[in-house]
């Protein structure tokens, strides 16, 4: 999927302000950046980075959990996207899931893609730093 220019220009702006060691102007970026494109995990990965490095869990933690839901959404989107594809492509991949241990009886998977996992891990640490 190409970028828009809008959001292109978003990540380049924050990614300057990043190594202008100005932290809040590119949050300010990268927030805008999750409006135009919100199923986009590398602007979450340098807000939590940089919400981390100011120690602003409470952000941090917004920015997790705001994250893991539009891409769960954005993964179930896709997933359901390709439900009415070839019959047998859609078929044989799920045969193949199945074997490898992916997906369930009933077809839901079983793990989830990256960075979810990593997300999840990364909320309970911040959500420990809270209650501190």
């Amino acid at each position: 999927m190409p970028l828009n220019i809008k959001l292109q220009d978003l990540l380049t702006r924050g990614k300057q302000a990043e190594s202008d060691e100005k932290p809040e102007q590119a949050a300010k970026f990268y927030e805008q950046a999750l409006k135009e494109q919100p199923a986009d995990p590398y602007p979450y990965e340098r807000l939590m980075i940089i919400y981390r490095k100011l120690k602003s869990y409470k952000d941090e933690l917004r920015v997790i959990n705001t994250g893991l839901k539009n891409l769960r959404a954005s993964n179930k989107q896709r997933q359901q996207k390709n439900v009415g594809r070839n019959n047998t492509i859609k078929t044989l991949s799920q045969a193949l899931m199945k074997s490898s241990g992916l997906i369930d009886k009933k077809g839901n998977l079983l793990y989830e893609p990256e960075p979810i996992p990593k997300w999840e891990k990364r909320k309970s640490v911040v959500e420990k730093k809270l209650k501190k």
